[in-house]
C-alpha cells in the first residue's frame, strides 16, 4: 500500500509535497519545522522552541502513519548552528529517552523559512 500522509495537526505544506508517505507498514515524514499549525509562524524565535514544536509536528505526521515516536528507526536533524547541538539533544532526550533510533545530525547553510532546525524521521506502522 503507498498513501500520502496530510495531517491536519500538523502546519500546511510550505511547498508541492506531503506531510509524509507510507509505504506498507513504513512511515517517512518530511521535514517538519517548528512551525506552529494554529498560525503557521514559528512557535518562537528560539531553537529549543521550534526544536520542541518541531516534534510535536513530527508526531502528528507519525500517528496520520499510523505510527509513534517509540516506532521511529532513523532521525535526521538539520541545524542552521551546530552550536544549538547540546540544546537540541537536550530536548531530543526528552522525546526518545530508551531504544533510541538511529540518528543523522547535520549542519547546514539555511532551511526554510530561515527556520533554526528541521526534524525528519522514518518509522514502522504498529
Amino acid at each position: 500500500m503507498r498513501k500520502p500522509l496530510i495531517s491536519s495537526k500538523a502546519p500546511a505544506a510550505i511547498g508541492p509535497y506531503s506531510h509524509g508517505f507510507k509505504f506498507d507498514s513504513l512511515v517517512f515524514t518530511s521535514g517538519q519545522l517548528g512551525l506552529d499549525p494554529k498560525t503557521g509562524k514559528f512557535a518562537g524565535a528560539s531553537v529549543e522552541e521550534q526544536t520542541k514544536q518541531a516534534f510535536e509536528n513530527l508526531i502528528a505526521v507519525l500517528e496520520e502513519g499510523g505510527s509513534k515516536l517509540a516506532n521511529v528507526i532513523k532521525v535526521t536533524v538539520f541545524l542552521k548552528n551546530m552550536d544549538d547541538f547540546a540544546a537540541v539533544n537536550k530536548i531530543y532526550g526528552s522525546y526518545f529517552t530508551s531504544n533510541y533510533p538511529a540518528r543523522t545530525c547535520i549542519a547546514v547553510a539555511k532551511l526554510p523559512m530561515d527556520a533554526l532546525i528541521e526534524i525528519e524521521a522514518i518509522g514502522y506502522a504498529d
